[in-house]
């Protein structure tokens, strides 16, 4: 489904189109390939609009929609593979729908419930299914729209999200069964909205109403909120949205980004403390932005300053994402690096990275640093070493679990019997743990290398460790 995604909604007692512009533009971190809006007008019925924001932002490819567009209410999302909202028109009515997460048995549910009644799906390019379009038809499979929606998440194998756009004006907001992504409800005086991020409505003069449950199904109106499905008592949260991917200003589960991102770097300076590492530092840094808060808790907690020996050149380079392609991510990465040499030269620098997933930036960055002359260069990881590409979201999903630095790596020092032991090589105090770090330190060229421990992100979030999906990082379900 979404490789990376995000939707937002709107039922007003005004036209909706103008929030769900701004609502779904805000989801823009969240992916660069596609966006879409669809409304519903009482003379005009459903309208929708897709268009390919790979070269220019959502934005810009959607301010006419004012002109072409209207409706009291609305949905819109952002995508990184299908081309979504679609219009669906089945036995349970006309609608619009938009969907976050992932399908990875698609096949199979359509040999299995499609393919002896001869049905047919789009398709991309590639041949592969527009998972929201298969979500649409197996959801029209039962009697109503709840039923419905309760029938895909039992039968997929990943994860659902989805906003529903009705033909009389009802949005249909339901959040994945097990709650790996955030789907939160907020209210102002002209209606309701339905949005992934909490600071996309914040912004638009919304108020928080509640955050949705595992598997909760509500309906909103420009009137209220009628829950259609109670939430479910098990929860897996991915941990990756705080980490990673999510919104700084942005909280879920009550936690906002922001400020677990500063825990997560204090947590890793007072353990670097304990050990005796990197305690003379001239500065801290964060790369990329989605670093920077997590360095800024560190730095608070070393008595480090904070600096910023490279800029990210924007003017030209503004978007958060990149080309497809690794050597043109290569080449972009690079060119948008612009040196402070004042804040390099003879420096002993640490850095922050979110992440450290397959590493093909980081020789080029260190090598960069060292050419304009840094003393020293200290890298850490605001999250463990990302060991298996995620089966339930597509945010950190790879084709081959070999592209990941710490497996790769792994494999290079113990093949197969490595994978037994990957409890080891998350902790950085066993001897597995210091040859995996050793290794990827002397391939880089660190001065150090460390990975924020499991048990330091978990205290960093906040929330019991049963309630958060770890998958990616220990294998466990």
């Amino acid at each position: 489904m979404n490789i990376y995604g995000g939707f937002f909604g709107a039922a007003c007692n005004h036209d909706a189109v103008e929030d769900v512009f701004f609502g779904t533009d805000y989801h823009s971190h969240l992916g660069t390939r596609r966006g879409g809006m669809a409304a519903f007008d009482v003379k005009k019925g459903l309208q929708r609009e897709i268009h390919n924001i790979e070269n220019s932002p959502f934005r810009t490819k959607f301010e006419h929609i004012f002109e072409e567009m209207q409706g009291n209410s609305a949905i819109g999302c952002i995508s990184d593979s299908d081309p979504q909202p679609l219009l669906i028109r089945s036995a349970l009515g006309k609608f619009a729908i938009c969907t976050v997460g992932a399908i990875n048995n698609a096949d199979e549910l359509i040999d299995k419930y499609f393919v002896e009644a001869n049905g047919h799906f789009n398709a991309m390019t590639s041949g592969v299914v527009n998972s929201t379009d298969l979500a649409a038809a197996l959801i029209s499979r039962k009697e109503n729209f709840v039923e419905g929606i309760k029938f895909i998440q039992d039968q997929i194998k990943g994860s659902l999200s989805l906003l529903i756009l009705k033909d009389d004006g009802g949005i249909i907001a339901a959040r994945d069964k097990l709650g790996r992504t955030p789907v939160i409800i907020g209210k102002n005086e002209g209606g309701y909205c339905a949005s992934f991020e909490s600071f996309a409505y914040q912004k638009l003069g919304y108020e928080t109403v509640c955050e949705l449950g595992p598997g909760e199904i509500v309906e909103i109106t420009k009137d209220g909120m009628t829950r259609l499905a109670e939430p479910g008592k098990e929860m897996k949260i991915c941990a990756f949205l705080w980490s990673y991917y999510g919104y700084s200003s942005s909280s879920y589960e009550g936690v906002n980004v922001e400020l677990m991102r500063y825990r997560n770097g204090e947590i890793m300076a007072e353990y670097d403390k304990e050990c005796g590492v990197a305690q003379d530092l001239d500065y801290v840094s964060g790369m990329p932005d989605s670093g920077i808060p997590h360095a800024i808790g560190y730095a608070n907690k070393n008595a480090a300053p904070f600096s910023r020996p490279f800029i990210k050149y924007t003017p030209t380079w503004q978007r958060s994402f990149t080309p497809a392609k690794q050597v043109d991510r290569n080449r972009i990465a690079k060119m948008k690096q612009i040196p402070v040499p004042e804040l390099i030269r003879d420096k002993k620098l640490l850095f922050v990275d979110d992440s450290i997933v397959r590493g093909t930036q980081l020789k080029e960055t260190v090598d960069f640093l060292y050419d304009n002359g840094a003393k020293e260069v200290h890298m850490r990881s605001a999250c463990p070493p990302i060991m298996f590409n995620c089966k339930y979201l597509n945010f950190s999903r790879g084709r081959n679990e070999m592209e990941l630095i710490a497996r790769r790596t792994i494999a290079e020092l113990e093949g197969d019997e490595g994978l037994k032991h990957i409890d080891e090589y998350l902790d950085s105090s066993s001897e597995r743990g210091k040859k995996l770090r050793n290794t990827i330190c002397e391939q880089f060229k660190f001065s150090s290398l460390d990975f924020q421990s499991l048990e330091g992100i978990i205290e960093a979030i906040g929330l019991p460790e049963c309630k958060l999906c770890t998958y990616c990082w220990n294998g466990k379900e």
